[in-house]
């Protein structure tokens, strides 16, 4: 890896000593907006410089130096920020692509209904649904969708292919000024490699239908120009009475020329799936053991119609420059989305002849650019790095909920045409205070425009109309050390979500033609976090960060019923402790652990427990490492119990599940991988709900817990070559 250090004029210093920005080396390693985890060492550097004899001066000196593992000490501004590299992803199975995220300590992934729509996500007392409150991007491509059909900053990481991940980089809470909209909670910047050392192939089968194939290389196709190409196809049918079907394709063109120091990159994206949704079953028809005469088991579903597909296309595009000047990155995108998903929740509540069945319905063209510049200077006479950036969003979408049977559509409950626009302008210096004290400060600015034009719905057109929204998000960071491998970090900001348009733009509800209240467009959050790390101890990494967020409102549009759900303002805290060590030189042993407490902020007789916050979190993970021709891991993962109402009387199973990965070199450039899920066969669920429903035959709604079971344990046998 590159690294910018200083040296006295004329001769090279005893030791070196890092200056490199956080854009700057993110510009020469060719990251996504992201810093890299080098963060705020320039001014530190540079204020060590300053205590230098008077007639030397820094210089850019470029040195080559082995990445570190892990995320060392000096490495980011907060102890709950960090870097996956992409051989650590290698060492855990898989079961689904969104699961990469879970190398984010604290981070859960579960799904709920069927593998072609978007995880479910939980990270520090947040259901976070689809991806509200945490935003994520894949080669600088946003996933998250606001104003979606199915719901607000829906993130489908279907079109990720796991073997193109170089890194993942993380950071949790507002305290970025460069991270916006879904970022309340935390963020992940996914980066690709742009190329690969050899071609590459991959076949993997599985029990129950799963087949998988990706293939990929890149070549030189004119000086400092490389073409990257992969293809990745996927078939499953699961553990499902009705079989899942899923068909996934996924293809990928990056072009990408220049150095590190100045160059570009452009990619081209394609991914589809369709599928049949297994969507969650209630506890009480369980129990019962049969339905309607017949047995009914965990993988049963009620309405064997319910599915979906999904279509994306992207164009990318990001140049970047680093000189004395300063750090440039220009990037912009192009994305075309379809989404067309069927689900019934509730079977036979609304309309018991012909079940509830519902379709929802998303078509959009996403345009987006950002930019950014970053130059060193002083302040005071002390040495600082400031960086100013624009990013903006548009989204042209028509999104509907029409009420269907069978995936054919019978009634029209809203649809819309939406304009949803967001601009954030920022800036943020890094500034060494005195030795071993850096403070990192930026305000952000942003501003939310939507228009809402209805097409459909017999009580829809009175929720048409534009709004509009802005908000100004202070950030601080303390970093004082390292002194003895240790550093201690304080953080601060404001960060927000913004909320679906419709739900700001409304007046009934489409169903009951009720009144309703508009909710703000941009919903505030204010977070703080004390945190430490440590390399005390030789071979360990130990991050601790204890940290609250607080939420003006907890209001979210629900796609499912086309208006918004009420809910109050909430608080949340808790502390986090992630461990990275490294006894033997193939050994490596991981422990994340996480605690949380969540609750409504208000005295509303239903309750002070949020639905769905998870207090406890724990991963543990095993892994030998190129122990001669074997390597192996073994990792658990904790998911603790969650209250499912408001007054904690009904609360969600905890669960807990093993996966195992065997790898077996077989030549310089081929080897064999054995994935098992679930390795104790667990009859755990990967989430629940409380709510009525309505069986055929059942004289009224029932209130009761629904839940969507965890696969059972399952077998995947990979062959994998470089050529």
């Amino acid at each position: 890896m590159k690294r910018w250090v200083a040296k006295p004029s004329g001769a090279m210093s005893g030791r070196a000593v890092i200056v490199g920005a956080p854009l700057a080396a993110a510009l020469v390693v060719g990251t996504a907006p992201v810093a890299a985890q080098g963060a705020a060492t320039g001014p530190v550097a540079a204020a060590e410089a300053r205590e230098r004899p008077a007639d030397g001066r820094l210089e850019r000196v470029e040195v080559l130096a082995p990445r570190p593992e892990g995320n060392p000490v000096g490495s980011s501004d907060a102890a709950s920020q960090g870097t996956i590299r992409g051989d650590r992803l290698e060492s855990r199975p898989l079961l689904r692509p969104g699961e990469l995220l879970e190398f984010v300590p604290g981070v859960v992934v579960t799904q709920h209904s069927g593998e072609g729509k978007a995880n479910q996500y939980f990270l520090r007392g947040f259901n976070l649904d689809h991806g509200t409150d945490f935003a994520t991007f894949v080669e600088g491509l946003p996933a998250n969708m606001p104003s979606h059909g199915h719901g607000q900053g829906y993130s489908d990481l279907g079109f990720l292919i796991p073997e193109l991940v170089e890194r993942i980089d993380y950071r949790k809470g507002p305290y970025a000024a460069r991270h916006g909209n879904f970022a309340a909670a935390g963020s992940a910047h996914i980066q690709y490699r742009g190329a690969f050392a050899r071609p590459l192939a991959a076949l993997t089968l599985g029990e129950r239908g799963y087949q998988r194939m990706v293939a990929g290389g890149s070549t030189a196709v004119a000086p400092d120009i490389t073409l990257l190409g992969v293809l990745e196809a996927q078939s499953n049918d699961g553990p499902w009475t009705v079989p899942e079907n899923l068909r996934r394709l996924n293809a990928v063109l990056m072009l990408s020329g220049g150095t590190r120091a100045q160059g570009w990159r452009g990619s081209l994206m394609r991914h589809e799936a369709r599928w049949n949704a297994t969507d969650q079953i209630p506890q009480r028809l369980l129990e019962a053991g049969s339905f309607q005469g017949r047995p009914f088991r965990r993988f049963d579903s009620l309405d064997p119609t319910d599915g979906g597909r999904t279509e994306r296309t992207s164009l990318a595009g990001e140049w970047h420059r680093l000189d004395s000047a300063g750090a440039t990155r220009i990037a912009a995108h192009l994305i075309d989305y379809r989404f067309d998903l069927y689900s019934n929740f509730s079977y036979a509540l609304e309309r018991p002849a012909q079940g509830d069945q519902f379709a929802q319905r998303d078509a959009r063209t996403v345009i987006g650019l950002s930019a950014s510049h970053a130059i060193d200077h002083t302040v005071g006479g002390l040495a600082a790095r400031s960086e100013v950036g624009l990013q903006l969003r548009q989204d042209r979408i028509r999104v509907g909920l029409f009420d269907s049977v069978a995936r054919q559509i019978t009634a029209t409950t809203r649809e819309d045409r939406v304009r949803d626009m967001l601009l954030g302008v920022y800036a943020q210096s890094v500034l060494a205070l005195a030795p071993g004290l850096r403070a990192v400060a930026g305000l952000r600015a942003d501003r939310a425009e939507f228009r809402v034009t209805p097409l459909g719905g017999p009580l829809n057109a009175a929720n048409g109309g534009a709004v509009a929204d802005h908000q100004l998000s202070p950030r601080l960071s303390l970093i004082a050390g390292p002194w003895a491998r240790t550093e201690l970090f304080l953080n601060a900001g404001r960060g927000f979500h913004s909320n679906d348009a419709r739900g700001a733009t409304a007046s009934v509800d489409p169903r009951t033609g009720d009144p309703v209240s508009r909710v703000p467009a941009l919903v505030a959050a204010r977070g703080m976090e004390l945190g430490l790390r440590t390399e005390a101890i030789r071979g360990l990494q130990s991050s601790l960060a204890l940290w609250r967020l607080d939420v003006d409102s907890e209001l979210i549009y629900v796609g499912d019923a086309g208006a918004t759900e009420p809910s109050r303002a909430s608080r949340r805290h808790g502390v986090e402790w992630s461990n990275r060590y490294l006894p033997l030189p193939w050994l490596l042993l991981d422990a994340d652990l996480a605690w949380t407490r969540a609750r409504f902020r208000d005295d509303d007789p239903a309750g002070a427990h949020l639905p769905n916050a998870v207090g406890k979190v724990a991963s543990f993970a095993v892994t030998v490492r190129d122990h001669g021709p074997w390597s192996a891991s073994v990792h658990l993962r904790y998911r603790g119990t969650a209250p499912l109402i408001e007054d904690g009387s009904v609360r969600a199973p905890p669960s807990l599940t093993t996966s195992l990965r065997l790898r077996r070199a077989l030549g310089p450039r081929s080897e064999l991988l054995l994935d098992v899920f679930n390795l104790f066969d667990r009859k755990v669920d990967d989430i629940s709900y409380f709510y009525a429903s309505r069986l055929p035959g059942e004289p009224g709604p029932v209130a009761d817990r629904h839940f969507h079971p965890a696969q059972p344990r399952s077998f995947r046998l990979t062959l994998r070559a470089g050529f």
